[in-house]
C-alpha cells in the first residue's frame, strides 16, 4: 500500500478514490474525519488517498495527473453556451443550469477505460 495524494479536504479525497474505483483501482481514504480535531492537531493534518495494490500505483499516479489537470483546466474554462437552449454558463459547470445538458468538453476521464 503506497500514499498517492493528500487532499485539500474530505469531499476532494472521496472524488478521488470513487474515480479510482471506477478505473478498478483499489483505494483508501485516511484521516477524512481528522477536521473534527481541528485545533488539537497539527494544521498540515489532510486526509490522504492511499492505494492498496503497489502494482496499481502507475496508473493511478496518471489517472491521478489526467484528474488534477481536467479539474484545473475547468476552474480556469470560458464560459459556454449550451447547445440545447443557448443560455450561457460558467466554464466550470459540466451542465447547463437552465436545461440539464452536458458542455462538450475535450477527452476527460468519463471516456477513460
Amino acid at each position: 500500500m503506497q500514499q498517492l495524494y493528500q487532499a485539500a479536504d474530505r469531499i476532494e479525497a472521496q472524488l478521488l478514490r470513487d474515480l479510482l474505483d471506477r478505473h478498478h483501482v483499489e483505494a483508501r481514504v485516511f484521516g477524512d474525519y481528522l477536521s473534527g480535531a481541528a485545533g488539537e492537531l497539527p494544521a498540515d493534518v489532510y486526509p490522504t488517498v492511499w492505494v492498496i495494490e503497489d502494482h496499481d500505483l502507475p496508473r493511478a499516479q496518471t489517472l491521478l495527473n489526467d484528474w488534477l489537470a481536467e479539474n484545473q483546466a475547468r476552474a480556469t474554462a470560458a464560459s459556454w453556451v449550451c447547445r440545447g437552449c443557448g443560455e450561457l454558463v460558467d466554464g466550470s459547470f459540466d451542465l447547463c443550469w437552465r436545461c440539464g445538458q452536458e458542455a462538450l468538453w475535450p477527452r476527460t476521464l468519463k471516456d477513460a477505460d
